[in-house]
C-alpha cells in the first residue's frame, strides 16, 4: 500500500524505508510540535505504531493529546538538567525555541516571540518513566539550536535509540556531534536538513539510507504538503472541505491496511479458513 508521507524532507520515507518490517515500533519525538503537519511521527502512527511526544506549547500539546492517544505526551522540554526554565514561544510556528540567541535572532525579523515559563526534564527521566524495557527505534530532534542540552540529558549507556535524527543548521557549525559519535553511533547522512546517526549495533540498517527516497518507495505526498499543492489562503473554503475530507480518508485507509496486515489479522484469517476446511 502507499505510504503517505508527511514529514517536510521526507525523513518519515528514509525512515520507513529502514523500519517497516517492525511491527508496533516505538519512537521518540523531542520538539513534537502539530500532531500531522511536517510530522516524522505521523505515518508511523497511522501504521500502529506509538511513541513518546515531547512539546511544550500548549495548542500543539492539546493537539497530541486528542489525537495521538496511543502516544505519551509530555509538556515540557527536554534539556540537561530538570526545573523550570525560560521559552520562546512563537505561536502556530515550529519556530519555538528554548535558545535566547536564537530567540532574539527571530525577534529581530519581525517573528512574535513570548517568553514562557516551562518545566525542563532530562531525556533520561523521560525514558526512565515511559521507555524502560523496550527498543526505541528512532529518536527525532527539532529544537531550534538547543540541541547540545538535550543530548547531553540523554544515558545512551541506558538508552538506545537505533536512529537519530537530528535537525541541524545548513553550516553545520554545530560542536554537540561527539556526544552522540562518543556514545556509539556513526553520522551516516546529511540530508540538507538533518543530521542522521545510526548506533553500532544496527549498522546493518545503514544500507536503508544509500540512496534519496525515490519513486520505488511507493510513497504519496499528504494533502497540502508543500512540496505538492499547498493549499493558499485564498482558496475557497469548499476546496479546504474537501481537502479535509481527502485527507480524513487517506487516513482511515491508511490504517484499515495496516490493520489488515497486522499480524493478529492474518492469523485469525488463517484460522477462519482451518475451520472451514476442517
Amino acid at each position: 500500500m502507499p505510504f503517505i508521507s508527511y514529514a517536510q524532507n521526507f525523513e518519515d520515507v528514509r525512515l520507513w524505508r529502514a523500519l517497516k518490517q517492525f511491527e508496533n515500533g516505538f519512537y521518540i519525538d523531542v520538539g513534537a510540535n502539530d500532531p500531522c503537519h511536517d510530522s516524522v511521527t505521523k505515518a508511523f502512527y497511522d501504521h500502529g505504531w506509538q511513541g513518546i511526544n515531547v512539546e511544550p506549547m500548549q495548542n500543539f500539546y492539546d493537539a497530541l493529546c486528542q489525537q495521538r492517544p496511543r502516544d505519551t505526551t509530555v509538556q515540557c522540554i527536554a534539556s540537561d538538567q530538570p526545573g523550570e526554565v525560560t521559552f520562546y514561544g512563537i505561536p502556530d510556528t515550529g519556530l519555538s525555541t528554548a535558545d535566547p540567541a536564537v530567540a532574539q535572532q527571530r525577534k529581530d525579523l519581525g517573528m512574535n516571540v513570548h517568553p514562557l515559563t516551562v518545566q525542563a526534564r532530562t531525556l533520561t527521566s523521560i525514558c526512565e518513566q515511559h521507555a524502560a524495557d523496550r527498543p526505541i527505534h528512532f529518536l527525532k530532534i527539532d529544537v531550534e539550536g538547543h540541541e547540545e542540552t538535550v543530548l547531553r540529558g540523554m544515558d545512551f549507556s541506558r538508552f538506545r535509540p537505533w536512529i537519530i535524527v537530528v535537525e541541524t543548521p545548513w553550516l553545520r557549525d554545530h560542536t554537540w556531534e561527539p556526544l552522540v559519535t562518543d556514545a556509539g553511533y556513526q553520522s551516516i547522512l546529511f540530508d540538507g536538513l538533518n543530521t542522521w546517526f545510526l548506533a553500532d549495533e544496527h549498522l546493518n540498517l545503514k544500507p536503508a539510507f544509500d540512496i534519496p527516497p525515490c519513486n520505488l518507495d511507493n510513497f504519496h505526498l499528504c494533502r497540502g504538503h508543500a512540496l505538492a499543492h499547498p493549499l493558499t489562503p485564498d482558496e475557497p473554503d469548499t476546496a479546504r472541505q474537501l481537502a479535509a475530507a481527502l485527507h480524513r480518508a487517506e487516513q482511515a485507509e491508511t490504517q484499515l491496511h495496516a490493520l489488515q496486515n497486522s499480524r493478529t489479522v492474518r492469523l485469525l484469517q488463517k484460522l477462519r479458513n482451518t475451520l472451514r476446511s476442517a
